[in-house]
């Protein structure tokens, strides 16, 4: 930067720095213009909600996989064929729950 005392600069490197600060202040004033335009402060604020939802998707995605991954290792083994022992059991449950379902809302129309 140059010499800063007015007695060694000639006016024409006085005029020089001066335009120099005022382009710098022109920017830096360019930069805050935009920074705090509510499009901006808008389109941040919507950025980082987009993140947040991104996020806790990826993290409910590896979730529910991994709960996905573990019933159906509890129904099929390290080859991928069907556990019948276990599978038949959960069948039998589930049917004869839907068949009490049935009954009971037969009974309530009847």
């Amino acid at each position: 930067m140059a010499d800063t005392s007015d007695s060694s600069r000639t006016p024409a490197q006085i005029e020089a720095d001066i335009k120099r600060r005022r382009e710098t202040l022109a920017e830096t004033l360019d930069e805050i213009g935009v920074r705090v335009h509510p499009k901006t402060i808008v389109g941040d604020a919507k950025a980082k909600v987009v993140s947040s939802v991104d996020h806790t998707l990826g993290r409910a995605y590896v979730g529910v996989n991994r709960v996905v991954g573990d019933v159906k290792g509890q129904f099929v083994d390290e080859e991928g064929a069907p556990r019948l022992e276990r599978i038949v059991p959960v069948a039998l449950v589930v049917v004869g729950l839907v068949g009490l379902l049935t009954l009971g809302t037969r009974r309530r129309r009847g």
